[in-house]
């Protein structure tokens, strides 16, 4: 088994929590700086491919010999704290065996242990290529790997590994994820005479029942590993005042898409859908949007990353998890999409920590997944893809 210093892996990872990140707004720069900085220091060939004005993709390599190898994805951008935290959300403290703070669990922990196990690797020419790619806006729009798969080639990368927590479960299916704006414009009037105007309010509350309805439907047919296709209105805004009947309302709406469900057609659902209400014969015009868009996807359980995956866990002396499947939505979307099979791997809990107050993860968790993306580097004899 290749050995990782537990340390290095910790202060790593503290150094990248410490580094900040949030998005919104798109403040990366402090953490990617830090990841090029460890990735120069350990002789990795760095790459900075500016996605937007102080935004940029980080792209590092590790060997440079023939055959396509393996791709590692992840993202330099953390959501903002918020409130109810206990102490400093970006103190980086090891406290009680476990690293606190934003970024910790999603997903600095994780990747300083892949950056460390990187350091395992045979540099060399002879060694096929390994590509860890740290993206920006995986939390909000997805600049960042729409610019990274631009030209993505089968030919170049035989598997990715997508490093998010999953409590060290092998993930090979998730969700896809779409946000929806529904704005509906009716006509002001005087409250004293409600008839006079279209109420805008009054109609988007007809909107909202049908995507409940809807939402409840879905729930008959699940994904047998990723749960069903899931509706949750996010926020709503509209009228002017009490006293005047509303001209505008505006909701927007998460749509969880299963593996291979395409969102331009859940678009034209909605509008179908919408179109069966007849808020026209209300006097309420409609306009749909659709604000984000990431596919979800399904790797076959026999692909050999799978199994190459497994084997790395049982190296490490993780407990044995057969694949599983993800509610939540990631960046491996779109690396599937491109032909690239896919596992989700890395330590900590998305449900249990992940864009929470106090959010942490065990350092026991960030050792054994060094130890585990270390075996997994190893180089492995396979045939170029045609």
């Amino acid at each position: 088994m290749t050995s990782v210093d537990a340390d290095e892996v910790v202060a790593l990872a503290q150094r990248l929590v410490r580094a900040r990140g949030q998005n919104p707004p798109g403040e990366e720069a402090a953490t990617v700086a830090v990841h090029a900085e460890e990735c120069r220091r350990r002789g990795f060939e760095v790459t900075l491919e500016e996605v937007a004005p102080g935004r940029a993709n980080l792209i590092a390599r590790v060997g440079s010999g023939p055959g396509p190898g393996l791709l590692i994805v992840s993202h330099s951008d953390v959501v903002p704290p918020g409130d109810g935290w206990s102490g400093d959300p970006f103190s980086g403290d090891v406290r009680d065996g476990r690293l606190h703070g934003r970024g910790s669990a999603d997903t600095k922990g994780g990747l300083a242990a892949a950056i460390v196990a990187l350091s395992t690797v045979d540099n060399t020419a002879d060694r096929p290529p390994i590509t860890l790619a740290v993206l920006v806006d995986e939390e909000e729009l997805g600049l960042g790997i729409r610019h990274f798969v631009r030209g993505l080639s089968t030919n170049h990368h035989i598997a990715c590994l997508v490093v998010e927590p999953t409590s060290l479960q092998p993930v090979i299916a998730a969700r896809g994820d779409a946000y929806l704006e529904i704005d509906l414009t009716g006509r002001a009037a005087h409250s004293g005479n409600p008839s006079d105007g279209r109420n805008a309010i009054h109609g988007m509350a007809q909107v909202i029942a049908e995507i409940e309805r809807w939402h409840d439907e879905l729930a008959a047919s699940p994904h047998p590993l990723c749960g069903p296709a899931t509706w949750s209105v996010g926020t709503i805004e509209g009228g002017q005042a009490t006293s005047t009947v509303a001209a505008h309302c505006r909701i927007t709406a998460d749509r969880r898409l299963l593996p291979g469900e395409s969102a331009s057609d859940v678009r034209n659902d909605v509008e179908s859908r919408l179109a069966a209400l007849d808020l026209a014969g209300r006097g309420l015009a409609v306009d749909v949007r659709m604000t984000m868009d990431m596919p979800g996807f399904e790797t076959p359980v026999d692909d050999p990353i799978v199994d190459d995956v497994a084997a790395a866990l049982a190296a490490a002396g993780a407990p044995a998890a057969a694949p599983t499947g993800w509610t939540a939505a990631c960046d491996g979307g779109f690396v599937a999409s491109a032909g690239i099979p896919v596992v989700v791997l890395g330590p900590g809990s998305v449900a249990e920590q992940a864009h929470r107050p106090d959010e942490s993860v065990a350092v026991t968790e960030l050792v054994t997944a060094a130890k585990a993306y270390a075996s997994l580097f190893q180089p492995v004899a396979r045939p170029s893809r045609a």
